[in-house]
């Protein structure tokens, strides 16, 4: 999760795209290979960008704090035991950290100011 103004010139604007829950998400794809760079989910806000992990130069550096959307992901994928997962997505209250709800909070507001 990143503020929108932390990612800066690397994809064209977003395209809306149709989703399993019908609220649609918008992703930024990259202007060379295609590839989903980040995206917004309306459950989080216009103001938080989720970046595609693969995407970062040391995506290592980044495990994931939960799946999301796991009921549509292929049988052969398997996830490490123990992992939180959830079926599609999830209570942003129930898993983000309390600054992390802090920060969202904040961007929101700001996104809402500009």
């Amino acid at each position: 999760m990143r503020r929108r103004n932390f990612i800066k010139g690397i994809v064209g604007q977003p395209l809306q795209t149709p989703s399993a829950s019908g609220k649609g998400q918008k992703i930024a794809r990259c202007p060379t290979c295609r590839v989903a760079v980040w995206s917004n989910y309306p459950q989080a806000g216009p103001a938080i960008r989720f970046v595609r992990v693969g995407t970062m130069d040391n995506p290592d550096l980044c495990p994931p704090d939960v799946h999301i959307f796991t009921s549509s992901k292929q049988p052969w994928v398997t996830l490490p035991a123990g992992a939180r997962a959830v079926p599609e997505f999830y209570d942003l209250n129930a898993v983000w950290s309390a600054e992390s709800l802090e920060r969202r909070r904040l961007m929101r507001a700001k996104a809402q100011q500009t």
